[in-house]
């Protein structure tokens, strides 16, 4: 432990502060950037005037990290905009719904060294090759299945769903559809990218607007899982249309294989919520 806590109120691990401190420096120092927006930090970080690009990057340094001590796969989210006015950055320069993205991607570090990336025409996955040092294209023009037969959510909070969620997970029982859940969210949306299936973090009466960072968690995987094909909601509305209001927002999230998903987007219309 760092011994710290950060914006989000979660613990900090010493990897998150080094991840954390990476990505701004390299990102600064890169010349493209002009803000960025990171899970660590409470607000948003400028770059120095003679530095700065035309580009603001929203990041989770070490998204999972909670999984580190027991050696669970852990990873990288990212997702790039154009700034969106041409004066002095500001947050509102950050405050872009995910519909305006640039690119946007994610690396996990499991059993290998995997880094996802999408530009808007197509999602395309390199591994990392130690021997040259290099990521190489493994995973060309990457593609999530129609319907899947796996769900993932924690079903530890069960009794504090609504009733769309709840009638879902019931009837994927019901068609004894495989339940996978690792609690780090690039793993998870890695699995349900290569498999199909869904992943779920839906709004519990704990946390009504949900627990997944809009800007830096839930518009890149959605971008990426809408450029391989499937869908992405908060049960409500597409999440690339959802207007951020906070750099921190949170949101339910629904993703995956697009069969899957609208059958989650049926049920909230049933039960009209």
């Amino acid at each position: 432990m760092a011994g710290d806590v950060n914006i989000q109120g979660e613990e900090v691990k010493k990897l998150d502060v080094l991840a954390n401190d990476l990505f701004i420096n390299m990102l600064t120092s890169s010349y493209t950037t002009c803000l960025l927006v990171s899970e660590e930090n409470k607000t948003v970080i400028e770059v120095e005037k003679d530095h700065q690009g035309k580009y603001v990057v929203c990041f989770d340094p070490l998204d999972g990290s909670s999984n580190i001590d027991c050696l669970v796969s852990i990873g990288s989210i990212f997702s790039i905009y154009r700034k969106s006015s041409d004066s002095v950055p500001s947050v509102s320069d950050a405050l872009q719904p995910g519909n305006t993205l640039v690119a946007a991607g994610y690396a996990l570090y499991g059993s290998a060294t995997m880094m996802v990336i999408s530009t808007g025409n197509g999602v395309n996955g390199f591994m990392l090759d130690p021997s040259i040092g290099e990521f190489v294209l493994t995973d060309p023009n990457m593609q999530v299945k129609e319907q899947g037969k796996i769900y993932s959510l924690n079903e530890g909070y069960a009794n504090l769903w609504d009733p769309a969620v709840s009638e879902y997970v019931r009837e994927k029982k019901a068609k004894k559809a495989g339940a996978r859940y690792i609690g780090s969210m690039v793993a998870d949306v890695h699995r349900t990218i290569k498999y199909g299936g869904i992943f779920m973090y839906p709004a519990t009466t704990d946390s009504p607007k949900g627990k997944l960072r809009l800007l830096y968690e839930c518009n890149p995987m959605a971008f990426l899982v809408e450029q391989a094909g499937g869908k992405a909601t908060t049960g409500k509305m597409r999440v690339l249309d959802v207007v951020p209001t906070d750099i921190h927002q949170r949101i339910p999230i629904f993703l995956g294989s697009a069969g899957d998903v609208q059958e989650i987007i049926d049920l909230y219309k049933k039960h009209n919520l």
